[in-house]
């Protein structure tokens, strides 16, 4: 089972980050976070990296559910979705895959939770 599941779109880079954070929206998804990598490496370590960003995903309801099954839950949350550039018009975009992340976690009562946050995800990836 793959941690994660991508797709590899072309456009802008502004342009990928805007149709992935509508796309989740669509799923019902919000967008906590969202660490710009390539800033954060000039920043700290002064390096030139490629355009790269993580958005942290929360899907309210869900969230609730799995926190309420689990209370260390939050560790593993928001759900990452990451926007790269691959070269100039080439976009990968990649999302966790709850599914895999759950197995370390031996809660049957995540397993659905994970199942459906993992169809979600998926169709998000599917849009773009």
């Amino acid at each position: 089972m793959n941690y994660y599941f991508n797709k590899t779109v072309s456009g802008t880079f502004e342009e990928v980050i805007e149709k992935v954070t509508v796309a989740l929206k669509e799923e019902g998804f919000g967008i906590l976070t969202e660490i710009d990598i390539k800033e954060t490496l000039k920043k700290k370590l002064d390096v030139d990296f490629k355009k790269y960003k993580i958005l942290g995903a929360c899907n309210p309801p869900f969230a609730y559910k799995a926190l309420e099954a689990e209370d260390k839950i939050g560790t593993m949350l928001p759900c990452n979705v990451i926007v790269q550039e691959i070269e100039e018009g080439v976009i990968e975009v990649a999302a966790v895959n709850p599914m895999a992340s759950m197995q370390a976690v031996e809660n049957e009562k995540l397993n659905d939770i994970a199942n459906e946050i993992t169809s979600m995800l998926e169709k998000v990836i599917e849009k773009l």
